[in-house]
């Protein structure tokens, strides 16, 4: 590396360290540790929101996808701004927040605990953050690790452990304070490097409209030439067999959606864009976020601010993910991207290096650094929570310093996940399943007791219990023996009946959140409509104006 990328390094580390050390400082009590003091800024709260939001898969793995299937992904754009920003903030981010601070809770499975008066509940939900956000925590570590091993040519091993004690030391230390102050900043680095990727993108392709003639182009000119090979011709899992297998699937190109209900429309529309897009409304680190404000007004605020960032992390590489196809055929000799990457997972990457210059490729690093970084401090903040505030102080029978226990838990569940990257550092693609897994259960199990518990004062109690329940069963049941993608991947099916799924034709493509979640929500308001309503004395605090 020359001067410039070492000043670059040495800059960012220091500011990650300031900031870690400004967290700390203003970390007093355990309110500002757990909840960073309710007094955050607007533009800090909105950042790390988003930036918490969007991980390395996201951008590389989703940036891959839409090499694959074109500008369809965009739906998920549209949903990620629609629910995940304006939905989450405007109609549920306000009576979370006034909620939160009347029952003082300072976790969400706290929220929920206190919410339906039930201990029970609260220990359910930091069981299920427990079994399955580690494993959505490696996928990223995995990814954010290899992309500094490959670039700076060190050991796999060495640059994980330097990684996770960078990681470890600020979350530890400044707590939620901490990681929020690092989200803005990282937040900030992501942005401008998607915006002047997408710059680059248009300006080598000719402009707007010259890009997408030439998108259309490469399609007919790499992939309707398929339509008349057989799949058995074509090597699988192979750049041609992954195109072949799209247009089985009803895609017609790049710039348009795959024909109504057809498996590629299932697989778009339910997995794809209302799996992650309404999944983010039930994401335990992200709802944690609106407790961190003091008023509506702060909330309101950060509206615009979430959704211009949204825009720029999935829209814009959404579009150059698409767009590299154009590029590859113009410039690498008459082959789409995925061709000349030969995976899904490199061609964000080969693009980069391919089409950048070398200074941006070494910012870009920076910003897949700091998605991975922002994604997994905040994990390990909600883990290490659950782990202290939601399990061990609910089942010790004395009264514990919750910032001391928290702290304990940060570590043991970072050591949890660093020792899943050194197990699974091979097979990251069956841990990079359970990021998906993880949306479709805190959406099931979640979402119907969370929104029932902020407007409808007739939720229960045992109607909260069973609405969780029936929907981490629908959901399991579907992901291990139904949907096309987990259920061959996890293998259960395969090895109890001989069958990769127990269903055939296109149900297999519809996502378990698609089926679970209304199953959920039913159940949620049969059973509390049959069951006793809780004390009027406690929903007047939890509905305090």
């Amino acid at each position: 590396m020359g001067a410039f990328e070492n000043i670059v390094i040495i800059l960012y580390l220091a500011l990650v360290s300031c900031l870690g050390f400004l967290g700390y400082k203003r970390t007093k009590n355990t309110t500002d540790y757990l909840i960073a003091g309710r007094d955050t800024h607007p533009f800090i709260m909105a950042l790390s929101y988003g930036a918490t939001f969007i991980s390395t898969a996201a951008i590389v793995g989703f940036g891959g996808v839409a090499a694959w299937l074109g500008n369809s992904l965009l739906w998920l754009t549209f949903f990620n701004i629609f629910v995940g920003i304006f939905i989450a903030f405007v109609f549920l981010g306000n009576p979370t927040r006034k909620m939160g601070y009347h029952l003082q809770a300072h976790t969400f499975p706290e929220f929920l605990g206190k919410r339906f008066d039930s201990k029970f509940i609260q220990i359910f939900a930091a069981v299920i953050i427990l079994l399955f956000m580690p494993l959505y925590a490696t996928a990223v570590l995995i990814g954010g690790t290899h992309f500094i091993s490959l670039y700076f040519t060190v050991d796999y091993h060495t640059a994980l452990l330097v990684f996770s004690v960078i990681i470890t030391a600020y979350v530890i230390a400044g707590g939620l304070k901490g990681v929020m102050l690092t989200d803005a900043l990282q937040g900030s680095i992501m942005f401008i490097a998607m915006t002047i990727l997408l710059l680059f993108t248009f300006d080598s392709l000719g402009g707007v409209a010259s890009a997408y003639a030439k998108l259309e182009q490469t399609w007919q000119a790499t992939v309707a030439p398929l339509a008349d090979v057989s799949m058995k011709q074509l090597q699988p899992g192979g750049a041609d067999f992954m195109m072949k297998l799209s247009m089985m699937w009803g895609f017609e190109g790049w710039n348009a959606m795959p024909a109504f209900l057809s498996p590629g429309w299932l697989f778009v529309i339910t997995t794809i864009t209302l799996g992650v897009g309404i999944g983010v409304l039930a994401q335990p680190q992200l709802i944690v976020r609106f407790m961190t404000v003091r008023s509506k007004k702060e909330l309101n605020r950060a509206v615009l601010i979430g959704g211009i960032f949204i825009i720029s992390m999935t829209g814009f590489i959404f579009i150059v993910g698409a767009l590299a196809n154009a590029w590859y055929f113009e410039f690498n000799g008459g082959k789409n991207a995925l061709q000349s990457a030969g995976t899904i997972g490199k061609v964000i990457p080969h693009f980069i290096n391919a089409s950048m210059p070398k200074w941006f490729a070494f910012i870009f690093l920076f910003a897949l650094i700091s998605a991975a970084m922002s994604t997994l401090s905040s994990q390990f903040h909600t883990m290490g929570t659950a782990v202290g505030r939601d399990l061990v102080e609910q089942l010790s029978k004395k009264e514990l310093n919750s910032t001391l226990v928290t702290r304990i838990g940060i570590i043991v569940m970072i050591s949890f996940a660093v020792t899943l990257a050194y197990a699974f550092d091979e097979q990251p693609a069956i841990i990079a399943r359970s990021t998906a897994i993880f949306f479709a259960l805190c959406a099931a199990i979640f979402l119907p007791s969370f929104i029932g518990g902020l407007f409808w004062k007739r939720m229960t109690t045992k109607g909260a219990i069973a609405s969780m329940l029936v929907g981490l069963a629908v959901s399991s049941f579907w992901l291990l023996f139904v949907h096309f993608k987990e259920a061959k991947a996890l293998g259960v099916a395969k090895m109890l009946f001989g069958t990769d799924s127990l269903l055939s034709g296109k149900i297999i493509f519809v996502d378990a959140l698609v089926i679970a979640l209304p199953l959920s929500a039913l159940t949620a308001v049969v059973v509390s409509l049959m069951t006793k309503k809780m004390e009027k004395e406690h929903l007047e605090v939890c509905f305090k104006k």
